[in-house]
């Protein structure tokens, strides 16, 4: 029930991209202008997901959740019946606010009820959805609209809505200890705007409109960020919980994790654009060859369990980030004479390192977090990892204007030159993931990975 809530979630909002001509014509804008669309559902995320993990312990996580999925379904229906551009953001809102609250409290859900040696095994079931999502939205909201309706990127949603709300009435225990802890209204309001603004000026920035916004747009994010930081550690109650950072497993998920989203969130937009910009592929094959990333995460997952178990967190993830680096930069040399094979062979190795990365990053994110803190620390996680995918495409835009502008002085358009300095910068990214997990101690989360702690008394006598 969760992976539907996850998968249906992310699908949405990768997939409506290739589809922003297509319903441009039919409400009689531009297509700039139904981006307005994509807009309000980010930003409606970002002022929304703080509060799930509020509103989970005030009225019970199975409550919210089924209530978050009837509004994002229902959403999504309202948004295929729209007829006008308004009726659409109207309905985009609506959507963002039950996505806001359905993957946060899913997930909340799933770690309150699974016992910590399954959390391993829990979380690798309800990523891959996501993963899988990311890369195959592009090529599903192409062939939908190529030879069907856009409205039906949304009805889409509809029947794995309906299978989610019944998998969560038959499976999902029933959570009545609800939790009148005071509600953070300066928080909500400080944070809320922040994000924002955040995200619209990230937004310019993937999206090349409206540059001239961007700049002061994200400055002033940022400083309503610091002071909704600082309002944070002073309240007795803060909505985000900063605290929780000096849990060091948990701070290294943020900031690895963080690095390893800036990866996922960036390659789908680089491959599409190198493949049909550079090499002249059409969208549809261009997103035939990511789909090779999907088929290597989804065909991982039977073994991500086993790996963290053998390895432990700090090994796993040093070598994962390492690893994926590594395949980031074999994409910096693909040239139009590469064969596809070769290609394909790279973005499904891609898939499988990134496969074991988020693994092993969700897992250990929550494996001393206590039992109190959990909706806390899911709200906090959550509202850092949609920002950072926000922060990918954008980083990307940015790499390949100022490569464009350092080698031909013109961003006219990108050559597959521009392409190979973005994907190097994307592979040190994967770096510095690596150097903030080997900070982690040896046996960091092993009350969750399960991998026997080695003490003194177990060293091997000397010969």
């Amino acid at each position: 029930m969760v992976s539907c809530a996850l998968f249906m979630e992310l699908l949405d909002g990768t997939v409506i991209a290739t589809a922003l001509p297509q319903m441009a014509r039919s409400f009689g804008v531009s297509a700039v202008d139904v981006g307005v669309g994509i807009s309000a559902y980010l930003v409606t995320l970002a002022v929304c997901i703080p509060v799930s993990g509020w509103a989970a312990d005030r009225f019970g996580g199975r409550r919210v959740f089924l209530t978050a999925i009837v509004v994002f379904t229902l959403a999504s229906a309202l948004c295929g019946l729209a007829h006008s551009l308004p009726q659409f953001v109207l309905a985009r809102i609506l959507q963002g606010v039950g996505g806001a609250m359905m993957v946060p409290v899913g997930r909340l859900v799933v770690l309150r009820t699974t016992a910590k040696h399954e959390l391993v095994r829990a979380t690798a079931l309800i990523t891959t959805p996501g993963l899988v999502a990311t890369v195959l939205g592009p090529p599903v909201g192409g062939v939908i609209t190529t030879y069907a309706s856009w409205r039906w990127i949304f009805y889409l949603n509809v029947p794995i809505g309906i299978l989610g709300i019944l998998l969560t009435l038959l499976y999902l225990p029933q959570d009545d200890d609800a939790e009148s802890r005071p509600f953070d209204t300066s928080g909500f309001v400080l944070s809320g705007v922040a994000l924002a603004v955040l995200m619209l000026g990230l937004d310019d920035v993937g999206s090349g409109e409206h540059l001239a916004w961007a700049a002061p747009l994200i400055a002033l994010g940022v400083a309503l960020a610091v002071v909704a930081i600082r309002h944070a550690r002073r309240a007795a109650h803060p909505l985000l919980d900063y605290q929780l950072l000096r849990v060091p497993t948990f701070a290294a998920s943020v900031w690895g994790g963080t690095c390893i989203r800036l990866i996922v969130g960036t390659t789908p937009f680089l491959w599409g654009l190198l493949f049909q910009v550079g090499f002249g592929r059409t969208p549809f094959v261009s997103g035939l060859l990511v789909l090779a990333c999907a088929v290597g995460d989804v065909g991982t997952k039977a073994f991500t369990t086993r790996a963290v178990r053998t390895l432990g967190f700090r090994t796993l993830l040093v070598g994962a980030s390492l690893l994926l680096a590594l395949g980031i930069l074999a994409c910096a040399l693909f040239a139009p004479t590469t064969p596809t094979l070769v290609i394909l062979v790279v973005l499904f190795y891609i898939g499988v390192v990134r496969s074991f990365a988020f693994t092993g990053i969700n897992t250990l994110a929550y494996a001393d977090i206590p039992p109190a803190q959990m909706s806390a620390a899911t709200s906090f996680a959550s509202t850092l990892q949609q920002l950072s995918f926000g922060i990918a495409i954008a980083l990307a835009a940015i790499v390949l204007h100022v490569a464009a502008l350092a080698h031909r002085g013109s961003t006219a358009e990108y050559t597959v030159g521009d392409f190979r300095v973005a994907f190097v910068v994307v592979a040190a990214i994967g770096v510095l993931a690596a150097l903030n997990f080997s900070k982690l101690h040896p046996d960091a989360g092993h009350t969750v990975s399960g991998r026997r702690r080695f003490t003194a008394r177990e060293a091997p006598t000397p010969a």
